[in-house]
């Protein structure tokens, strides 16, 4: 039974456009399905990557070093002093960052 907490989210646009897009035989233009190749200093970028010795996912709430970067913005930009290990969160995407906030925030 799925949880009532999460009965109101239905699919997001992104799929839901690609599913209507599909029902027309259209063309998708939503999610980064380029005819063309790479730039090459990112093609490079990625082998340095994969040659190299860290093979791993990145901690699902993001690396402390891509956090602590975030603080310094928000410092620089905004005057906010944010403690990256206790007020910032890295998500995978816009739905699980909704998602998060939500369930976060609504006492449902």
């Amino acid at each position: 039974m799925i949880s009532k907490r999460v009965r109101g989210f239905t699919e997001s646009v992104i799929r839901e456009m690609t599913r209507v897009n599909n029902q027309h035989d259209g063309i998708n233009l939503a999610q980064g399905m380029p005819n063309f190749p790479p730039p090459k200093e990112l093609v490079e970028a990625a082998h340095r990557a994969l040659d190299g010795d860290f093979h791993q996912y990145a901690m699902t709430w993001g690396t402390s070093r891509l956090r602590r970067a975030i603080a310094d913005k928000y410092k620089r930009f905004y005057a906010m002093d944010l403690d990256p290990d206790r007020h910032i969160t890295v998500c995978c995407g816009s739905t699980e960052t909704m998602l998060a906030t939500l369930l976060a925030v609504l006492n449902w």
